[in-house]
């Protein structure tokens, strides 16, 4: 089973600022969107860090690892960053399937739109699954398309006239070993799960004020 993350927090400007960070039992195949662990490859653990709506840095994949390493995480991993407190992330299970979201809907767009000036508010949805079987690669790239379509019919029963922020990143992580699953369509045999779980931690935290609550940043003034 997936080994759940610890909430932690990292001292930076004056403040300490959350942190989640997984650590793996063993290391998983992967594929993200990641600033850092971006591609698809063996990762070790994963970090979703909460950053001020200031965040500036041009060079997030330094900054993760820095994180990781203050952290004292050992080989290749997956780094995300979020303007929302991922102290409340939202988790939800189905059929062995595990996801973690943290939703920050500040700034919700549609995928296919005009060009428009770079948001202002707290937007980033970060999505975490663990399938608990080995998924071939196509069916991980499969399984990145399920998971986004499911977050996107999350916010559509949300109410929301958007296909998810900006910024989203999702990862996906497997069995590194045994036989593949060829498939991660939304109705193949571990994508329809995933697609309900994403589906239910998206709805849920973006049901429950997460998404549309003060940003993290604006919590400490």
């Amino acid at each position: 089973m997936s080994a759940e993350p610890t909430l932690t927090a990292r001292p930076e400007d004056g403040l300490d600022i959350p942190l989640l960070v997984w650590r793996f039992a063993e290391p998983l195949l992967a594929i993200s969107s990641a600033a850092l662990g971006g591609g698809i490859g063996i990762r070790h653990w994963v970090v979703n860090a909460t950053v001020p709506m200031s965040y500036r840095r041009d060079d997030p994949d330094v900054h993760l690892a820095e994180l990781a390493a203050r952290e004292g995480l050992a080989g290749p991993g997956i780094g995300l960053l979020t303007g929302v407190d991922v102290a409340e992330v939202v988790t939800a299970d189905d059929g062995g399937v595990r996801a973690w979201a943290t939703v920050g809907l500040g700034q919700p767009i549609w995928a296919s739109a005009p060009p428009v000036a770079a948001p202002a508010g707290p937007g980033t949805v970060n999505i975490v699954v663990r399938v608990p079987v080995r998924l071939s690669v196509a069916a991980l790239v499969n399984a990145v398309a399920t998971a986004t379509e499911a977050k996107a019919q999350a916010l559509w029963e949300l109410g929301l006239p958007a296909t998810g922020t900006s910024t989203d990143a999702i990862s996906v992580l497997c069995a590194a070993e045994g036989p593949e699953a060829e498939y991660g369509g939304p109705r193949s045999e571990w994508g329809a799960p995933l697609a309900r779980a994403v589906h239910a931690a998206v709805r849920t935290g973006g049901g429950t004020g997460q998404g549309s609550g003060m940003p993290w940043s604006e919590r400490l003034r």
